[in-house]
């Protein structure tokens, strides 16, 4: 295994074939030559998120987070996001009680299921912010 500093300097400009840069590449294949079975089951992981928020999506639509705007003003963005951060704080909230504090579960959302959510409100919040979110 490689330490960090004996990777040689990348230019971070120039592009590789994926548009990828050199140094975004030299990091790909470091962490997954030296962590294949973390790097493969994060891949895993955002596989079933996807398939999560796209089953979410067509059970809701977009309306649900961009409040049925359609996120053209800054003022749309932040009701927006203001309703994901309260989404993501009933998640933290629900992860205190059954991490910290160790209260049962008793509605059948597990420890799991509280992380996918958050995950996937994160890069909804990243997708409202570039607002291209529900086009």
């Amino acid at each position: 295994m490689k330490a960090i500093k004996d990777h040689p300097r990348v230019d971070f400009k120039e592009k590789t074939s994926t548009g990828n840069t050199l140094a975004q590449q030299n990091a790909v294949d470091y962490c997954e030559e030296n962590y294949p079975v973390t790097c493969n089951e994060f891949k895993k992981i955002m596989k079933d998120q996807y398939l999560m928020f796209c089953k979410k999506q067509k059970n809701y639509g977009p309306d649900n987070i961009s409040v049925g705007s359609k996120l053209e003003t800054n003022d749309d963005v932040k009701l927006s996001l203001t309703g994901l951060w309260f989404r993501m704080n009933d998640k933290i909230q629900r992860l205190k009680q059954l991490i910290i504090l160790g209260h049962k579960d008793e509605v059948g959302e597990s420890e799991l299921d509280t992380f996918q959510d958050m995950s996937i409100y994160g890069i909804i919040a990243q997708i409202v912010s570039a607002k291209k979110w529900g086009k």
